[in-house]
């Protein structure tokens, strides 16, 4: 069969990137343009700002592309975007420079949700084998699903709640951490120790998760020492909050291994590239015999490269977009 080659374009948040993905599993090129820095001042992202800067950069990433690859449109077999979950805003100028791109090259659309390209980074390391558990871990998510076949996914359970990354978020930001907070809580906790109690999120036998309650526990904690004028060990209370939260992600996990047997699992979203994360999933996987796939670093974060990887099952079925598709800030992948 003929190479597919997809050029993918990723703007749902504060990075602008685009790639060229070969048969959904080999990354013929990926540019990432990232805004971090300038969030950075904000303490988070401004979908404002964030938008504008989309706007800038879009065209010069496409340049940087196409120039890296050494490909041209008669190479491109069809145009992929992130449609959903994200920012409004900055979702649109992805969306409407891929519009642009497919009608002047004569290209079909692809639209791809941003959690499903998430899991689907995995295809880049290595084929995804099915029956599947998928745990997704990110800003926006903390669900696990089963997924039985490409695009055939069954939830488990989700967070009831915040997500496990928008709380790394939130408890650095009241550890005085800068953006982005839950690879400095991950520093952070790298020269701490257990030595703060905090309550364990639903310690129950369900999927779902609940993290809420660990971060209120948290900011209370903070704030009650700090009217005390006691001191906060930094390390600790970030090593402690970590050891609680994904702890919790590996109790669940464990449960499902045990109720459902899946012999295939992948970890998905920003939060996968966590090592303490990596580390203890890795453990248990070896436990339990259970074949264990997480994405390189450069694939755990926001990328085009796994929206072109989502995209490829969807070319195959010929499940093409019409030019007057929408962005959403919202849309769940189950």
């Amino acid at each position: 069969m003929k190479d597919v080659n997809i050029l993918a374009i990723e703007s749902s948040c504060d990075e602008t990137s685009m790639a060229i993905v070969k048969n959904g599993c080999e990354v013929v090129e990926c540019v990432v343009l990232t805004q971090m820095d300038t969030h950075a001042k904000f303490g988070g992202v401004v979908p404002e700002v964030a938008s504008r800067m989309h706007t800038e950069n879009i065209t010069m990433v496409l340049d940087e592309l196409l120039r890296k690859s050494g490909m041209n449109k008669d190479e491109i077999d069809a145009i992929a975007v992130t449609y959903a979950p994200g920012l409004l805003g900055s979702l649109l100028v992805g969306l409407e420079c891929a519009k642009t791109i497919a009608f002047v090259w004569n290209k079909p659309l692809i639209k791809v949700n941003h959690t499903i390209g998430h899991i689907y980074a995995n295809n880049l390391m290595k084929k995804m084998n099915y029956p599947m558990l998928a745990l997704v871990v990110s800003g926006g998510h903390t669900d696990m699903v089963i997924m039985k076949d490409d695009y055939e996914f069954e939830k488990l359970g989700s967070s009831l709640d915040d997500s496990i990354g928008e709380v790394y978020d939130k408890v650095a930001r009241v550890l005085g951490l800068k953006y982005p907070g839950g690879p400095n809580i991950e520093k952070l906790a790298q020269n701490g120790k257990y030595s703060y109690d905090l309550p364990k999120p639903v310690n129950d036998d369900t999927y779902n998760f609940s993290y809420s309650g660990l971060k209120s526990a948290v900011i209370n904690l903070v704030h009650n020492e700090e009217q005390r004028n006691n001191e906060i060990n930094k390390e600790d209370l970030a090593y402690s909050f970590q050891v609680v939260a994904i702890d919790e992600l590996v109790r669940k996990v464990e449960l499902a291994i045990k109720n459902i047997g899946v012999k295939n699992m992948i970890i998905a979203g920003g939060v996968s590239a966590n090592k303490y994360l990596r580390e203890q999933m890795k453990n248990l996987c070896e436990k339990y015999n259970v074949e264990l796939t997480i994405p390189d670093f450069k694939y755990c974060t926001d990328n085009a490269a796994m929206i072109g990887a989502a995209a490829y099952p969807l070319y195959l079925k010929k499940d093409f977009s019409k030019l007057d598709i929408n962005a959403s800030s919202y849309s769940s992948f189950v």
